[in-house]
């Protein structure tokens, strides 16, 4: 492995190194409470790795919810990662393996990172992509295996914890504003956020929004004019 390419990859994911550690502990506390062994909340994170799905998955699991419920909930949750997925379709140019981790281990974090960096120039953009993939995962997984040893052996108020990830988000949404440049987007977006909230409920607030933005997006494009056939005589 490259040490410098892997330095670079550890700066630019150093937000979400102290966000999803807290997140990351907070669910392996919730996820002890449930009674079960710490170790599956390691061996969840490593194989489903879908933080807001998994914090859901605690709620379900907690009220005995079935498997076609927990298995409907959580795709409508993660359906936003269809959108992001057409996004980076060019960019994942990569063998098989390295394709399907990386689609695998593509989260809200990563997607940002993924496009609002961009890789040394004298490294491969892919193995560049790989390695923040790997160090969110890894940074996620190590948060839940500390704390559901640490709620295992100690009583810890998680009060507060909640916000961790909101301020992870405003700290992402700031590093991409100082790649594009462009407050377009980020007020377009604000925009949608308050009337998601305002049309509709809490729970299906980010899929609306993500449609309201596509559709948002779209129009923003304008008409494409169509260049002008050439006049025929008539005979």
């Amino acid at each position: 492995m490259n040490k410098s390419l892997f330095l670079t990859a550890f700066k630019t994911t150093l937000p979400v190194l102290f966000g999803y550690l807290p997140l990351g502990m907070a669910f392996g506390i919730l996820f002890n409470e449930l009674g079960f062994h710490w170790g599956y909340a390691a061996l969840m994170s490593t194989l489903i790795y879908a933080g807001a799905g998994q914090f859901m998955a605690v709620g379900l699991l907690a009220s005995h919810a079935g498997l076609v419920e927990v298995a409907i909930t959580t795709l409508l949750l993660n359906s936003r990662h269809l959108f992001y997925g057409i996004s980076l379709i060019d960019k994942f140019n990569a063998c098989w393996w390295r394709k399907f981790y990386l689609i695998f281990g593509l989260t809200d974090e990563t997607y940002s990172l993924l496009t609002g960096t961009s890789a040394p120039k004298d490294k491969k953009e892919i193995d560049f992509y790989l390695l923040i993939t790997v160090l969110n995962h890894s940074y996620w997984v190590i948060g839940s295996i500390l704390g559901a040893i640490l709620g295992a052996n100690l009583s810890v108020n998680t009060t507060g914890l909640e916000f961790t990830l909101p301020a992870l988000f405003m700290v992402l949404a700031i590093e991409q504003y100082k790649v594009v440049r462009e407050s377009r987007p980020f007020v377009m977006a604000t925009i949608v956020g308050l009337m998601s909230i305002w049309l509709f409920s809490r729970d299906n607030m980010l899929l609306m929004s993500i449609l309201l933005s596509i559709i948002l997006l779209l129009l923003s494009r304008g008409k494409t004019k169509l260049p002008k056939l050439p006049a025929e005589g008539v005979a």
